[in-house]
């Protein structure tokens, strides 16, 4: 029962831990395993591709040297960000928790209905820490992967050169691998400018990381509406009226 109080209280910090020991892990495995390039089909709609970018996520990249770093820059300033508001929800979420618990049934229920309450459901700190989890993950690639590991070009990559990596800290690349070649076909010959050309969906590759965001960003997308108290929706229906 500790260890099942322990997690409700930790959710941020298991979620983000669980998924970077995940992302790096089949970072790591890929590095030490694939050069750019090969590729493992484990369903013909599902295959591991091994590729690396120098930006942001889905292959997608953002200008030079000076826009990685930048790019990394942002990333870190928005880690922190989140790192602090997930700490401070997580802290209102336990002593609104507290409060609720120490009602009956009618009183939890008055509570909810004053106009200055706020839920911090479980799903915002989810989609939160998906988030942060993800852009940690990449982080790290960008930071460090530079500085402990060989190129991938032509062989596999050591961990720790004896030369040194292949790049300074914040100019690594990002590690992708996950390949999803749903289906092909053409565009119809009637389409302006793309008419008749082959087309191929899923095309970008990505990673764990890339996942996570996605995943996160969506899950807030989706039940951002619920993050209010029941009273909240009660009253833009009676203003609209």
């Amino acid at each position: 029962m500790r260890f099942i109080s322990w997690c409700k209280r930790h959710i941020p910090l298991l979620i983000v831990a669980g998924v970077l020991i995940l992302d790096q892990a089949s970072k790591f495995w890929i590095k030490l395993s694939m050069r750019i390039g090969d590729e493992i089909q484990v369903f013909s709609w599902f295959r591991i591709h091994f590729l690396e970018n120098e930006g942001m996520a889905f292959g997608l990249s953002f200008g030079e040297n000076f826009g990685k770093l930048l790019l990394s820059l942002v990333r870190i300033a928005a880690i922190v960000f989140l790192v602090w508001y997930l700490r401070k929800l997580n802290k209102e979420r336990l002593a609104l928790q507290g409060q609720l618990a120490g009602m009956t049934a009618e009183e939890a229920l008055a509570a909810r209905k004053k106009p200055s309450g706020i839920v911090l459901k479980t799903s915002l700190l989810v989609s939160l820490s998906l988030i942060l989890a993800g852009a940690i993950g990449n982080v790290i690639d960008c930071a460090f992967y530079g500085m402990i590991f060989s190129e991938s070009y032509f062989h596999v990559a050591e961990l720790f050169p004896e030369g040194g990596g292949y790049a300074p800290f914040l100019h690594g690349h990002v590690v992708d691998m996950l390949y999803f070649p749903l289906f092909q076909g053409h565009y119809p010959e009637w389409m302006p400018w793309v008419g008749g050309r082959e087309f191929l969906f899923f095309r970008p590759v990505f990673n764990l990381a890339d996942s996570a965001i996605t995943i996160g960003f969506l899950l807030f997308f989706f039940t951002q509406r619920s993050f209010w108290w029941p009273e909240k929706k009660q009253v833009q229906h009676d203003f609209h009226q």
